[in-house]
């Protein structure tokens, strides 16, 4: 008998008939002698309607009000599951992120966990019921409610399944895997067996959609195994693990995109000790993730200055920079909000060389211009038009031999005998 952690994102539990197939995935689990801790999404769309709610109360709503909001979504679904399950007779208890006492920092809206008390858990699991657990959310040192982020049920599922020491966590979702391109961008995607913890990392910190960044850095540093399954569609799914030798000869795994870039550029810088300090520490001190950066070489003492950061936050980096502007000495700032970011990724480039021509390669003869570039051991990424974004992975996914084998013709055989 195993102890599995289950996540079930917002499309898996959409509506009610929905949930009720999840109950019976649940079901099919502990018939089969597991142990089965659920963590479950807000239904699909209703964080985006409650969060439609608040702003049109107020432009820019109270965080900690906020979270309070957005909270409420994971408990109709958790709430729900536990009524179809106990309809099909199993005993089931649903708790928000407080009661089963996730901690987390006091960053609204996007805080981290820091320790879960697994004690209410594991008395529910003796007493042979299925506890489901409220994703996206916990509660700080005071005991107000917060949540994780977008995506955050998974970085949920991942730490309740390294705090109990789980034998697998399954993430359950729309799609039946990683594959190496969007699917919907790339029909010739195909679905990878397995990759490495680094490998979706980097896949989900360039665009991917599948798993949250910090659900998969929890897998990685708990060893947590992890897996990436369809609700809707049996299969083996994708395994989520170490890098091993059957990986190791994979050139590029996949070819991740954003779509929610924004481009800052400061014109005429002056090349002074501190100046990058300058410009970003205020950023950062807004609690704003800065991603690639771009710094030329200074002529006649001056510089530009380019970087990116998410869509989201551009109106706010744009106003602490204009604050700023006679500080840092700039004699122009300028942003493009029309930029997407595509990225190449695969642990195999520590061990060849070319990697980066191919890319550049492969987008010029698509006449896809360069806006920025930056690259890692095991990545490439570039920033784009936005109007170029389909043309370019599609390219790369070409250009690295990424798509699925022809199905072979059987029409010319006959029946096996």
């Amino acid at each position: 008998m195993a102890l599995i952690v289950q996540k079930y994102g917002g499309t898996s539990v959409a509506d009610c008939e929905r949930i009720e197939h999840v109950a019976g995935k649940v079901a099919a689990t502990r018939a089969q002698g597991h142990d089965v801790v659920v963590v479950v999404s807000a239904m699909a769309g209703e964080t985006d309607r409650l969060l439609g709610l608040a702003h049109r109360v107020a432009p820019r709503p109270n965080r900690r009000e906020l979270d309070v909001l957005l909270a409420s979504g994971e408990q109709v679904s958790m709430a729900l599951l536990c009524i179809a399950l106990e309809k099909r007779g199993l005993k089931a208890r649903s708790f928000t992120g407080g009661q089963v006492c996730i901690r987390t920092d006091t960053a609204h809206t996007k805080a981290r966990i820091e320790k879960i008390d697994t004690e209410r858990l594991r008395r529910t699991l003796a007493e042979g019921m299925v506890p489901v657990v409220a994703g996206f959310q916990g509660i700080d040192e005071v005991g107000d409610i917060t949540t994780l982020g977008r995506g955050g049920g998974d970085t949920t599922a991942v730490g309740v399944a390294a705090a109990m020491q789980a034998d697998e966590c399954h993430i359950y979702t729309d799609v039946d895997g990683v594959y190496t391109a969007d699917p919907r961008l790339v029909p010739d995607a195909r679905r990878l067996p397995r990759i490495t913890f680094e490998e979706m990392l980097e896949l989900a910190s360039q665009g991917s959609k599948v798993l949250q960044i910090r659900a998969v850095e929890f897998a990685g540093k708990y060893n947590v195994p992890l897996r990436v399954l369809s609700t809707f569609k049996e299969g083996e799914g994708t395994l989520i693990t170490y890098e091993d030798h059957a990986v190791e000869a994979a050139l590029v795994s996949g070819v991740a995109f954003s779509r929610d870039e924004a481009e800052i550029a400061l014109l005429g810088v002056p090349q002074v000790p501190g100046i990058a300090y300058r410009i970003l520490g205020p950023v950062s001190d807004a609690n704003i993730e800065v991603d690639m950066i771009v710094q030329n070489v200074a002529r006649d003492g001056k510089m530009d200055f380019a970087f990116t950061i998410h869509r989201n936050d551009h109106p706010q980096v744009m106003d602490i920079l204009r604050a700023n502007l006679g500080h840092i000495g700039a004699q122009d700032l300028q942003s493009n909000e029309r930029v997407v970011k595509i990225s190449v990724v695969g642990v195999g480039m520590r061990s060849h060389a070319g990697v980066a021509s191919t890319v550049f390669r492969a987008l010029a003869e698509a006449g896809i211009e360069l806006r920025m570039v930056a690259t890692s051991e095991i990545k490439v990424s570039v920033v784009v038009d936005e109007k170029q974004l389909e043309a370019g992975v599609r390219a790369l996914h070409k250009a690295f031999g990424l798509a699925s084998p022809p199905k072979e013709d059987m029409s010319h055989r006959g029946a096996a005998g």
